[in-house]
């Protein structure tokens, strides 16, 4: 059997959840199966990976037509494959489009779901509403659909209600505990201007909505004045949502030392570093499908501290292996917190009880990573995986 998965991010050009979900699939697959990688993106080396560039003719097109330029560019190449398996709204055309080409079964994974995303409208303009067709049309062609969390996929059935429930399949995100590990570097973290002695709260992630770095921010002006914030944070999807966090985080270092920024792209030993440092682990997201970095930090031995929306629930156990922050959010997609004062001190009063006990935010970390080791092992994900490949393109009847 050969697969061809289409994927925006694959290395080096990796930036999400997506990609890393996407680089570690593949990997684990390619011990089972033919797997042929079709990337945005510059020429990479690796054997069985092609890349696509956006058409020049485009250059100047709004991104999201510029997407489905590059979609088009891959379509003819997957002729061959016996499945093709798109990740995200942008691969998705692709894969829909090579399907009915072909006449092979569409496999979707559900990264994240476009109508609970409004504000890419900030980002992507009137492509928002390119965005929202193009994944709509392909989850309801797809022969499968696989959401990365339970709460995923009841976000797929309210998001797409024609959706044919019996084709929507869970299969989590996974972790590889190898690669990510406990990992001590004083001269690093002395580098970077964290100090290991006092009590620290790590946060990693894009500078995004989803993410709610802005909630945590605010939260963290109630914190003890020994806590340490160091902040992993890059890549902001809007300029104004990136003054936003700049005036923040400009406000805490005005009133407590300890306020740490690190914006550029830091490598996988750096983080793991960073995170076994931890006291715990931060994520205010107020949308996750499920949140791989947070199985990064429980790999890495941290306490997590999440909050109780979409899959986080799945993967940080309350008092075991971390702490939930509850929160009730408006239903029009934004995930935005109805009393979001009421959000931040529940925020604040949670990490406040954790930092406070190191011993106990110690516990939780070991049993993050036993875990992270037992429950979200790739192997299982990709024998998953390619269970499901055998059963969408297994002749009718």
């Amino acid at each position: 059997m050969r697969v061809d998965i289409i994927t925006k991010e694959y290395p080096p050009e990796v930036y999400g959840g997506a990609g890393v979900h996407v680089t570690e699939l593949v990997r684990s697959l390619r011990e089972r199966l033919e797997v042929q990688v079709r990337a945005f993106g510059a020429e990479r080396g690796e054997p069985g990976t092609s890349s696509y560039a956006v058409p020049a003719g485009l250059a100047g097109a709004n991104a999201a037509v510029q997407t489905l330029g590059t979609d088009l560019e891959i379509v003819a190449d997957v002729a061959g494959a016996d499945v093709v398996h798109s990740h995200t709204w942008y691969a998705n055309f692709a894969g829909m489009v090579a399907s009915m080409l072909h006449g092979i079964p569409h496999v979707v994974t559900a990264h994240s779901l476009e109508p609970l995303r409004p504000w890419k409208a900030e980002q992507l303009g009137g492509g928002y509403a390119v965005s929202s067709y193009v994944e709509k049309a392909a989850y309801e062609h797809a022969a499968a659909v696989v959401a990365v969390s339970d709460g995923m996929r009841r976000d797929i059935l309210r998001s797409y209600p024609d959706l044919d429930p019996t084709k929507v399949r869970v299969i989590y995100n996974g972790i590889d505990v190898d690669a990510w590990q406990p990992r001590e570097d004083p001269e690093l973290l002395e580098r970077w201007g964290i100090d290991p002695s006092r009590p620290s709260v790590v946060f990693v992630g894009r500078i995004t909505r989803q993410k709610g770095l802005p909630y945590f921010l605010r939260a963290a002006e109630m914190l003890p004045p020994e806590v340490q914030l160091v902040l992993c944070a890059g890549a902001p999807d809007t300029p104004e949502i990136m003054a936003e966090v700049q005036e923040l985080v400009r406000g805490l270092q005005a009133t407590r030392d300890g306020v740490v920024w690190i914006e550029e792209f830091l490598p996988r030993q750096d983080l793991c570093t960073i995170l076994t440092a931890a006291t715990t682990f931060v994520c205010p997201s107020v949308y996750e499908p499920l949140g791989i970095v947070n199985l990064e930090a429980m790999a890495c031995g941290a306490a997590v501290v999440g909050t109780a929306t979409g899959g986080i629930p799945e993967v940080v156990v309350d008092g075991v292996t971390g702490r939930l922050v509850p929160i009730e959010q408006a239903q029009d997609g934004t995930g935005t917190p109805l009393d979001p004062d009421r959000f931040v001190a529940d925020l604040a009063a949670t990490l406040t009880e954790v930092v406070a006990d190191r011993e106990r935010a110690k516990a939780y970390g070991t049993a993050g990573r036993e875990r992270a080791a037992t429950a979200f092992s790739w192997e299982a994900i990709a024998d998953a995986t390619a269970a499901l490949y055998r059963e969408v393109a297994a002749p009718a009847g």
